[in-house]
């Protein structure tokens, strides 16, 4: 049998030192992610991650690097396994009357620090994700390619 992973997009977008992040319901639990979500058939990674912020935030989102790859386990469920792609880039134009996403209960601006003291963080792949782009983690977008 055939095995594949969730493949999934995520964005760093950082601003006088405080993150973007989105609250959102899952499984009956409010938790903190970066804006991400699942790569959808037919599109590339770059339309994804503009999308998903989109949906998620009401941004605009120009993604200008790629911070790292992800390959994680769903420890709750063993037989999910994610393969992220975390983007860095920049928030442009809010389309103000959007709404957002259906299980986004708001977005909202937290430092590392006070992302750090949080007990609602969706994965460990929120604050690796940060601490890559940290510390300097940026590949160029020319390593996607699309067929």
């Amino acid at each position: 049998m055939q095995w594949k992973p969730n493949t999934t997009v995520a964005a760093i977008i950082e601003e006088d030192d405080r993150f973007l992040l989105v609250e959102e319901k899952i499984e009956g639990k409010l938790v903190f992610n970066q804006p991400a979500g699942h790569l959808e058939k037919g599109e590339t990674l770059i339309e994804a991650i503009k999308r998903e912020v989109l949906e998620e935030t009401a941004f605009e989102f120009i993604p200008e690097s790629l911070t790292g790859i992800y390959l994680y386990p769903n420890p709750s469920n063993k037989d999910i396994t994610y393969l992220r792609f975390c983007f860095f880039g920049i928030c442009m134009k809010k389309q103000n009357k959007r709404k957002l996403d259906n299980g986004i209960v708001q977005t909202i601006w937290m430092s590392k620090q006070e992302i750090e003291q949080q007990d609602r963080i969706r994965s460990p792949m929120v604050l690796n994700c940060i601490n890559d782009y940290l510390k300097g983690n940026s590949y160029p977008l020319t390593l996607l390619n699309y067929f």
